[in-house]
């Protein structure tokens, strides 16, 4: 699977994407495209419109040389690496070929202004397969707010995901926020060990819903421990960490330490360029612990250590960014 397919989902509507415009929803609602769940299928399920269906599909098209289209609000804008559009479940009725086209729009526009708006191609038409993941990459250094995606001449699509580098607009931030939130610009570098869940869930948004919306190793069964290390939104003075261990039960850490480190200085790699956030802390299952971070300099990274192994909700690093850098940031891909 492509490299990209790690990076956040832009679209998704755990960071508030949303459908703005879907010109035929006839059979199903093109809301379903940013659902951030896996899609599902129950056979011989039929609804006054036909067969239910995960996804967005549309009616047949007896007029040539025309096509179906879904413009969507990315909930965090950024950078696109790639997109996944996922015709999951539709085999007879999947389109044969697509296209995504974004946009760069500030503020909250309608469809009427989106349609107004100069569209950047990112992926050509191109031809599809059913009932499958069709990846493609995307070559832009563009922040982008919007996408479209056109389907040649109809049928069903079940997800779009749109996975990239989040971007946020620093005018819109306060000064002091979660700067390891994923919808802030905060991601997993590395990680020792994700046998149960991806650590990047530990930067995603909300509270965590059930065990499986969190990071959980595999059981150790050796002396060492797992950690994972995130790259934060901007260099920043942290004040405040949330260790969250919600609920994780029987399988949460018995302790952690928080260490941060200033990469524009100092060497990731170099035991001796990392100081302390917070010494090694016991850990309650299912307990969201909160911790006042003593005076220390800016970090560009922390890393969580857990011991020995378990499972870990979310990670909150509240703390004064570096503007400049942000803003640097935000003007180089607008």
């Amino acid at each position: 699977m492509d490299e990209f397919t790690l990076l956040p989902d832009l679209a998704s509507r755990l960071f508030g994407g949303g459908v703005v415009f879907a010109n035929d929803e006839f059979f199903a609602a093109a809301d379903h495209l940013v659902d951030p769940a896996a899609p599902v299928f129950a056979p011989q399920t039929f609804g006054h419109k036909g067969q239910v269906y995960d996804g967005w599909e549309t009616r047949r098209r007896r007029d040539t040389g025309t096509h179906d289209t879904a413009i969507v609000r990315l909930g965090a804008p950024g950078i696109v690496h790639g997109i996944d559009i996922d015709t999951a479940f539709f085999t007879g009725n999947y389109p044969p070929y697509a296209s995504v086209d974004g946009c760069a729009v500030e503020g909250y526009p309608d469809p009427l202004q989106l349609a107004e708006a100069e569209w950047t191609p990112l992926v050509k038409r191109s031809p599809l397969a059913g009932d499958s993941q069709n990846l493609f990459a995307v070559d832009s250094r563009e922040r982008l707010t919007h996408v479209r995606l056109n389907i040649y001449p109809d049928g069903g699509v079940a997800r779009l995901r749109v996975h990239g580098e989040i971007v946020p607009d620093p005018r819109l931030l306060p000064s002091v926020f979660d700067v390891a939130a994923a919808e802030s610009g905060a991601r997993v570098v590395s990680c020792s060990n994700k046998f149960y869940g991806h650590p990047q869930h530990l930067l995603d948004p909300g509270l965590a819903r059930s065990m499986g919306d969190g990071w959980e190793t595999s059981r150790r069964r050796d002396d060492g421990n797992d950690w994972v290390l995130v790259q934060l939104a901007a260099p920043a003075v942290i004040e405040l960490a949330e260790l969250d261990t919600s609920h994780f039960k029987g399988n949460a850490p018995d302790s952690a330490t928080l260490r941060g480190i200033d990469a524009r200085t100092g060497l990731l790699d170099d035991p001796a360029d990392w100081f302390e956030l917070l010494p090694q802390i016991r850990l309650s299952p299912d307990t969201r612990h909160r911790f006042p971070v003593p005076v220390v300099p800016a970090a560009t990274h922390v890393r969580l250590d857990i011991f020995p192994d378990g499972g870990m909700a979310r990670l909150r690093l509240y703390g004064r960014p570096d503007g400049v850098v942000m803003q640097a940031r935000y003007e180089a891909t607008t």
